[in-house]
C-alpha cells in the first residue's frame, strides 16, 4: 500500500497536485544535523538490497523466489507445496519482475536495464500452472506496469532505455488478456485462481470449480487493470476491474456499510461475515481511495468514505483494529489482530486523519520492539499469536507516510530500529530469510518477492533526500505491491463510463467527508510536538499497560434491557438455563459415551439470524477455550543455533523440547561442539566416549526410549544431545513437533538438555560437519544476539563457505488427543522399545480464552506475565479434536460437524497462515 502523500484539496479537473512535505514550515530537526546518520542509513539499505537482490541473481534466476537457508531458487513443483502460499509462483521470475522499479528507486539504473533485458529474453507468461489471480496482479502486472512507467522516464531522460520500444507493456497486456477470463462469471468477480495456459473451467486447467474469494482479491485490480487500459487503449481490463468493485460495493452490509472477508464469486453471499482492515479485506479499501486519486472518479472517493466511516465507528477502537461481525458491528469477531493491517495508518495518512494513524502505529511499533518483529498474529495485549514473521513490508510503509506527514525524525529511528532488526535477525549468508518464530528467532528458508519490492523502496525513500530519488516520487503513485503508476494517467484515454452508482445505495452525509480534503500545510501549524503528544500516552501501552476486557454488544441490546450473549467461559452444561440459551443460538448439546460432551451448531436451527451469529460467536471462543487447554499441556519451543564459522549464529532451527532434563528457560544456555554418538542410535554405552565428552551428542531416533539415550550420553560425559528423526526426508513442512517424553520413571537424574530435530533440519548440522568438521551450536530456549564482529566477518564470506543447506522446524499443529503429553506413548519405528514421543499438541495459535471478545481499555488492576511465562507461550491453532470429561466444571466441549459458519472462522485461521499478501 502507498500513495504520495498529496492535497486531495486541489485536485483540479482530475489532475491532482503535489506539496512536496519538505517545504513544509514544520518545526523538526534539521536535516543537516543528522545528514550523516541519514546517509549511513541510507547506504546500509542500499547494501542490503545488494544483499538480498545479489543472491538471488546469483543463486535462484530465474527462478520466482530464493530460497535463502539453502542458497537455491524456489521452483513450483520441485518442492514441497506449501498449499495457496505457492499460488504466486508462476515460473515467470517472480522476484526479479517484482523488482524492478525498485532497481530505479534505488538509482540503480544500469542494473535496472539489465534485468529489463533478462525479463524479456527470459521470463515466459504461458506456462502451464495454476497460479492466484490477485497475487499474479499485483505482483506480476504491477510489476511490468511499474517497470514500464520508469523505463519510459528514463527514456525520456535520453541516458538510459533508449532502445526501449514498450516492451514490457507488451508483456502487460499478454498478462492481462490471459487473466481476463477469470472474470466469466455472472456476478463479474474473478475466480480466485487461473491456469496461465489453459484459462479457466478446460479440463487441462484444474480450475474454475471453486466459488468464493476474498474481498482484496476481487477488489484490488483497479490500479493495475485501469493503468494497463489507459496505457494501451484497450478499455476492457478497466471495465471488468470496474465492474467488480461495483458488485462488491453493491453487496456491502447496508445497516453496517462493512464488507466481509470472504464472498460467493457466484451468489454474491457473504461467507465469511467477518470484518476488519487486516487479511482478505485490507487493498480493497486501499485501491478505493488510491482509485480516486489515479482516475479522478467521484464515486470512488465517496465509496471509500462511507466504508471509512463505518471502520472509524465500529473497527477502530484507537489503538487497536479489531474485526467485527458485518451484520452485528459492536460485537467483535475475534480478540487478536494480523500484520497486514499495519497499512493502515499509512493509508489514513492519505486519507488525512493523522491522529489514529499515529496511534495504531505506536502500538505496532512497541509490539516489534517487545518481539523483534510483529508477528503474523497477536493478541489484545500483544502477546503472540501466531509466531511467524515472512520480512512484511507494511509497518515500514506507514512509517514511510508518517514521516513524509509530520516530518517528525521520531520516524527515522523507527526506520533505523527496522533495519537494525533485519540485519541482526534475518540476514544470512544468502540473502534475509523470513522469521519463522519470533520467539525462538527460528528462521524460514522463504524470502517473498515482496521483500525486494516493498521493503527496500520504503526504508530507503524514508532516509532519502531529494536529490538521491533520480525522479520525482510525488508524480507516482503506489500500488499495494509498492509499483509505481504515473498520475498523468488521470488524463489519459478516459474512454471508460465514470457513471457513479454510489447514490444509488446510499445517502452520502457530508459529514463522512470531514477528513477527506486536508490542507497539508496546516496539519501541524506551529506545533513540533503534535505528533509526539499523541504517541506519549501509548509508549509504554505493550510493556508496562495490561489491556481490560470490555464485553462489547449492541448498544441496543442494552438500551431494550436483554441480556448479553451467553460466554463460553460461563458455560455449565448443568445449568438448564444455559442450554435453553443453546438450543436457541442453534447449539446443541450431545453427551458422549465415552463420557465427552459434544457441541454441535446449526445455523438454520437458531430462532432468529442474531441468535445464529451469538451462536457462532458461542463456539468461536469454545475454540479459543480448546486451544487454551491445549496450550497448558505445551512445552514451548526451543532454538538450536549455529554459531561457529560460517554461520555465527545466523542460522537458527526451531527444536522440540524434552519433558525431562535441564530446562533451557529456567537456566542459561548450553553452547559446545557437535559430536556423534556410537552407537548413532545411542541405546547402549557409547563406544566413543571420548568424542562426546564436554561436547553435544548427535544421536539418532529410534529402537529405544529418549531417557535411555540422554542416561548414555550423559554417562559419557557429553553436556547435551540433539536427536535427530530416523524417518529421512521428514521435516516441519509436513510434519507436527512432538516433545519428547520420558520413559515413565523417574527421570530427575538427567541434567543435560535434551532436544530433538527432523531429519531435513538435523542434516544440516550433519551437512556441516561434513564440511566444516567442528561445527559448535547453542541450544537455549530462544536464539541470541549476534556479535557484530562476528557478523561483520560473516558478511565478508564467500559464497563457497556459506552453508548448503538449512531449514527449521517449528512447533505446528496436527496431532491428535491421544498423542497429547498427557498421554505420552512408545513410537514404533521397530517392533522393538522405542523413543517415547509426545506428539505435542500444539496448533498454531496462541489464544487467551479469559479475554473478552470486545474493545481493550488501558489501565486497571492486572497481572502481568513474567519473561518465563511469556516465554511458554505457545501458537495453538482452532482444534475441534480436544476433549474433556462431564465432571470438569465448566464443561469445555469438543467441536465438530461444523456448520458453514464455523467452516468458515476455520477458512480464517487457515487463510491468515499463508502468505496472502491481501
Amino acid at each position: 500500500m502507498g500513495a504520495t502523500l498529496l492535497s486531495l484539496l486541489e485536485f483540479k479537473s482530475y489532475e491532482p497536485r503535489f506539496i512536496d512535505p519538505t517545504s513544509r514550515n514544520l518545526s523538526r530537526r534539521s536535516k543537516s544535523s543528522v545528514n550523516v546518520e541519514i546517509t549511513v542509513q541510507t547506504n546500509q539499505v542500499l547494501e542490503m538490497f545488494d544483499h538480498a537482490y545479489g543472491n538471488y541473481m546469483e543463486h535462484a534466476y530465474p527462478a520466482d523466489e530464493l530460497m535463502p537457508l539453502t542458497c537455491r531458487g524456489r521452483i513450483r513443483g520441485e518442492e514441497p507445496s506449501r498449499g495457496d502460499v505457492d499460488d504466486a509462483l508462476g515460473k515467470f521470475s517472480l522476484t526479479l519482475i517484482d523488482s524492478l522499479d525498485t532497481l530505479v528507486v534505488l538509482n540503480k539504473t544500469k542494473e535496472f536495464e539489465d534485468a529489463v533485458k533478462k525479463v524479456l529474453r527470459d521470463v515466459n507468461l504461458d506456462n502451464d500452472v495454476v497460479v492466484s489471480v490477485f497475487e499474479t496482479n499485483i505482483r506480476v502486472l504491477g510489476g511490468l506496469l511499474g517497470g514500464h512507467s520508469l523505463a519510459i522516464m528514463l527514456k525520456e531522460k535520453g541516458e538510459y532505455m533508449q532502445w526501449y520500444n514498450d516492451e514490457l507493456l507488451q508483456m502487460a497486456k499478454q498478462l492481462g488478456y490471459k487473466l481476463l477470463p477469470a472474470f466469466n462469471t455472472t456476478s463479474g468477480l474473478p475466480y480466485p485462481r487461473i491456469n496461465l495456459k489453459f484459462g479457466i473451467r478446460k479440463p487441462e486447467a484444474r480450475t474454475g470449480t471453486e466459488t468464493d474469494t476474498c474481498t482484496a482479491c476481487a477488489g484490488t485490480l483497479i490500479l493495475e487493470f485501469a493503468a494497463l487500459s489507459r496505457f494501451t487503449g484497450a478499455t476492457i481490463f478497466e471495465e471488468y476491474a470496474r465492474k467488480a468493485l461495483d458488485f462488491l460495493w453493491e453487496k456491502r452490509q447496508r445497516s453496517s456499510n462493512l464488507v466481509g472477508v470472504t464472498i460467493n464469486i457466484h451468489t454474491g453471499d457473504w461467507v465469511r461475515k467477518d470484518s476488519g482492515v487486516g487479511a482478505g479485506i485490507d487493498s480493497y479499501y486501499e485501491y478505493l481511495l488510491k482509485a480516486y486519486v489515479l482516475l479522478g472518479d467521484d464515486s470512488f472517493l465517496e465509496r471509500f468514505n462511507t466504508h471509512y466511516d463505518a471502520i472509524m465507528r465500529y473497527i477502530s477502537q484507537p489503538p487497536l483494529l479489531l474485526d467485527v461481525h458485518i451484520h452485528k458491528p459492536m460485537l467483535n469477531a475475534r480478540t487478536w489482530m494480523d500484520a497486514l493491517l499495519a497499512f493502515f495508518p499509512g493509508l489514513q495518512v492519505l486519507k488525512g486523519d493523522i491522529r489514529p494513524a499515529i496511534e495504531t502505529h505506536e502500538m505496532l511499533y512497541q509490539v516489534i520492539k517487545k518481539h523483534n518483529f510483529l508477528p503474523e498474529a497477536f493478541t489484545t495485549d500483544f502477546r503472540v499469536h501466531w509466531a511467524q514473521h515472512p520480512l512484511r513490508p507494511e509497518f515500514a510503509e506507514s512509517t514511510y507516510f508518517l514521516y513524509k506527514a509530520t516530518g517528525d525524525p521520531y520516524y527515522l529511528e523507527v526506520g533505523k530500529t527496522l533495519i537494525e532488526n533485519l540485519n541482526k535477525y534475518a540476514r544470512v549468508p544468502c540473502g534475509f530469510a523470513a522469521m519463522k518464530d519470533v520467539r525462538t528467532g527460528s528462521h524460514e528458508d522463504r524470502m517473498d518477492s515482496f521483500f525486494l519490492a516493498e521493503m527496500f523502496k520504503y526504508l530507503y525513500l524514508l532516509f532519502a533526500d531529494k536529490e538521491d530519488i533520480i525522479f520525482d516520487i510525488e508524480d507516482y503513485i503506489f500500488t499495494t505491491e509498492a509499483h509505481l503508476l504515473p498520475l498523468w494517467l488521470s488524463t489519459t484515454n478516459q474512454s471508460v463510463s465514470k457513471k457513479s452508482t454510489t447514490s444509488e445505495y446510499i445517502e452520502l452525509d457530508d459529514s463522512n467527508f470531514d477528513w477527506t480534503c486536508p490542507n497539508t500545510q496546516i496539519l501541524f501549524p506551529n506545533d513540533p510536538l503534535y505528533a509526539q503528544s499523541i504517541r506519549e500516552p501509548l509508549k509504554n501501552v505493550v510493556d508496562k499497560s495490561c489491556p481490560r476486557g470490555v464485553i462489547r454488544v449492541r448498544e441496543e441490546s442494552f438500551r431494550s434491557g436483554s441480556r448479553p450473549p451467553l460466554r463460553a467461559r460461563d458455560f455449565m452444561a448443568t445449568n438448564p438455563e444455559h442450554l435453553e440459551i443453546l438450543k436457541k443460538m442453534g447449539v446443541s448439546l450431545i453427551h458422549l459415551k465415552d463420557g465427552r460432551v459434544q457441541l454441535v451448531q446449526h445455523a438454520i436451527q437458531a430462532a432468529s439470524s442474531i441468535d445464529a451469529e451469538d451462536g457462532l460467536r458461542f463456539m468461536q471462543e469454545m475454540i479459543e477455550l480448546s486451544s487454551q487447554q491445549q496450550k497448558e499441556q505445551q512445552l514451548p519451543p526451543r532454538a538450536v543455533q549455529i554459531v561457529s564459522h560460517p554461520f555465527f549464529g545466523r542460522v537458527v532451527l526451531t527444536a522440540g523440547p524434552a519433558q525431562f532434563g535441564l530446562d533451557l528457560s529456567k537456566h542459561k544456555e548450553t553452547r559446545g561442539f557437535v559430536a556423534s554418538s556410537k552407537p548413532y542410535n545411542g541405546c547402549s554405552e557409547l563406544t566413543n566416549p571420548e568424542a562426546v565428552m564436554g561436547k553435544i551428542a548427535l544421536l539418532l531416533r529410534g529402537q529405544c526410549m529418549f531417557a535411555e539415550k540422554a542416561r548414555n550420553i550423559q554417562n559419557a560425559g557429553a553436556i547435551g544431545g540433539i536427536v535427530i528423526d530416523d524417518n529421512e526426508g521428514s521435516s516441519s513442512d509436513t510434519a507436527p513437533l512432538f516433545q519428547m517424553a520420558g520413559d515413565g520413571k523417574d527421570t530427575d537424574d538427567i541434567k543435560i538438555p535434551m532436544l530433538f530435530l527432523f531429519s531435513k533440519e538435523g542434516s544440516i548440522i550433519l551437512d556441516a560437519i561434513q564440511e566444516y568438521e567442528e561445527v559448535e551450536v547453542l541450544l537455549s530456549d530462544k536464539a541470541k544476539d549476534r556479535d557484530p564482529e562476528t557478523e561483520n566477518e560473516s558478511q565478508n564470506q564467500s559464497a563457497e563457505q556459506t552453508t548448503p543447506g538449512s531449514q527449521e522446524v517449528d512447533l505446528v499443529d496436527g496431532a491428535s488427543p491421544e498423542d497429547s503429553p498427557l498421554n505420552s506413548h512408545p513410537e514404533s519405528s521397530s517392533p522393538a522399545a522405542t523413543d517415547s514421543a509426545a506428539a505435542s499438541a500444539s496448533p498454531s495459535q496462541n489464544s487467551d480464552p479469559t479475554e473478552n471478545h470486545g474493545p481493550t481499555g488501558f489501565g486497571g488492576e492486572c497481572t502481568y506475565l513474567d519473561e518465563d511465562e511469556e516465554q511458554s507461550e505457545t501458537e495453538e491453532d482452532s482444534s475441534p479434536n480436544v476433549s474433556w470429561g462431564k465432571e470438569a466444571q465448566p464443561v469445555h466441549p469438543i467441536l465438530a460437524n461444523w456448520n458453514e459458519d464455523m467452516e468458515a472462522i476455520e477458512m480464517m485461521e487457515k487463510e491468515m497462515q499463508k502468505k496472502g499478501e491481501l
